[in-house]
């Protein structure tokens, strides 16, 4: 069974300008939720690599789940 997490975001503009630019930029729907979903993918691992750079994340290619964050679960891979 397949786990879905729903998140209804509202961003006004002065409350992070930069942000809210760069999703305005796409138009309603996959795309923008897309883009929202690279940032966040892109901004977990910078976190990591900041909080610990000699470490490397844990690796979930063997199929578990150990070690995946929230985030991960919830945005995955940035897609292409």
């Amino acid at each position: 069974m397949s786990q879905t997490l729903r998140i209804n975001l509202e961003l006004q503009r002065m409350d992070n300008p930069a942000l809210y630019d760069d999703l305005a930029a796409f138009p309603k729907g996959p795309r923008r939720v897309n883009r929202l979903r690279t940032l966040a993918h892109e901004g977990l691992l910078s976190q990591r690599q900041s909080s610990a750079p000699n470490q490397r994340p844990p690796s979930t290619e063997a199929g578990g789940d150990a070690g995946m964050s929230a985030v991960e679960q919830l945005f995955g891979a940035p897609r292409s």
